[in-house]
């Protein structure tokens, strides 16, 4: 199986000054070779550039820039011009697809915080110096640069990523390793519910409070935004200091969030995945659920629109987006695999409207948004729980519908 590691970074300012020109370059490189796609496309023959064309050109563009282009590992240019490429590819699925395209855009060097090197030993060398006690990770232009292993690497090292986040970089690397023993069977099988009170409510009872790191930090982002728009949009070249401290001072408190969230997605995760050997949640489009509503237009007055509960449903959406449902699933899925669990996605249409005891299913059994109260039986449990019943299950019954 393939396994990622993200260690911190300790270069010295040498270091940092040659990383911080290494992304500028291959910045470069992708826009140059997304404009020359663009021209190729908007010229009367129509012509389509590929990366193998593309490629074919870095050996003429390191020769002609050798003080810029020619620093950097070959392979990591290749590998940033697959970037541009796949970007195409997903650009041309969504177009195929109906859903809204995205053609691919210029990246800022503050948009382009990530070089990849296909593989450990061309450009780039983990534990460069295996007989110091520090480990470091040698790069192509850059040196050998300190990181801060806080944890054993297991496994072939496959590819080696450096990435920039805010004023901190960090070391990635995915390892080729043996799937681990799964952990031992509990008997136990879990349904989860999703929400915005609590963060998950599952089918024994249990209830995972929902931390809001975003709300909790609205206020310090508010003002730090704040603050931040006192200064006059600019290139990152022509700021202010104070300019350039306002920018990461927003930076930092979004990055403090996103660390938050998901810590408690980890450590949750990892709680489901050690007591029951079946989970199973609900299937959903966050995407669609966190959408503004359509806008309502007025038939008896052109031009203007009815009240379609916007602002409410936007208090919703924050909401929503705040308690990261979707990094959750995709971290639970993770470790279930690793650890020898079932995970199963099951339909979430009316999982909290019907009722567990007599299968009763109606819109007026959940009165409120917590209270479950069922018209039929008379039987009455918290809509959450519920909902994780009914979801549990739908998963049993289809994991007995598909065998492994």
């Amino acid at each position: 199986m393939i396994r990622a590691y993200k260690f911190l970074l300790r270069p010295t300012v040498r270091q940092a000054q040659a990383l911080a020109e290494m992304l500028r370059d291959h910045c470069s490189l992708y826009n140059g070779a997304l404009q020359e796609r663009r021209d190729a496309y908007r010229h009367v023959s129509k012509t389509s550039v590929r990366y193998g064309q593309q490629s074919a050109q870095l050996k003429e563009i390191r020769a002609f820039d050798p003080e810029r282009q020619g620093r950097w590992s070959f392979s990591s240019q290749q590998a940033t011009l697959r970037r541009l490429d796949k970007a195409f590819a997903a650009f041309f699925r969504r177009v195929r697809s109906g859903d809204t395209p995205g053609y691919p855009r210029f990246r800022g060097v503050n948009w382009f915080d990530t070089v990849d090197f296909p593989k450990d030993g061309d450009g780039c060398r983990w534990d460069s110096t295996p007989h110091d006690p520090v480990t470091r990770v040698r790069l192509q232009g850059v040196g050998h640069v300190k990181v801060n292993q806080h944890r054993a690497v297991a496994g072939k090292v496959k590819t080696v990523s450096v990435k920039r986040e805010g004023r901190k970089w960090f070391v990635v690397l995915t390892t080729e390793q043996e799937q681990p023993e799964p952990l031992p069977a509990t008997g136990s099988a879990a349904g989860i519910d999703l929400g915005i009170s609590s963060f998950l409510a599952d089918s024994n009872g249990g209830f995972v409070p929902n931390p809001r790191h975003g709300r909790r930090a609205a206020a310090k982002l508010e003002a730090a935004q704040q603050a931040l728009s006192r200064f006059p949009r600019r290139k990152a070249k022509d700021r202010t200091a104070n300019h350039r401290r306002a920018v990461e001072k927003v930076a930092q408190l979004h990055g403090k969030v996103r660390r938050q969230r998901l810590d408690h997605a980890h450590k949750t995760a990892l709680g489901l995945v050690r007591a029951h050997d079946v989970i199973a949640h609900e299937d959903l489009r966050i995407r669609n659920m966190s959408k503004a509503p359509a806008p309502k237009p007025d038939p008896g007055r052109p031009g203007t629109f009815l009240p379609n509960g916007a602002a409410a449903k936007a208090g919703l959406n924050t909401s929503i987006n705040d308690a990261g449902w979707g990094v959750f699933l995709t971290i639970l899925h993770a470790k279930a695999e690793s650890a020898g669990r079932e995970v199963i996605a099951v339909d979430p249409r009316n999982t909290s409207r019907t009722c567990p005891a007599c299968r009763h299913t109606a819109k007026e059994n959940r009165p409120t948004q917590e209270k479950f109260h069922c018209v039929a039986c008379g039987h009455h449990a918290h809509a959450d729980t519920v909902g994780a019943l009914n979801v549990l299950r739908a998963g049993l019954v289809r994991r007995d519908a598909n065998p492994a």
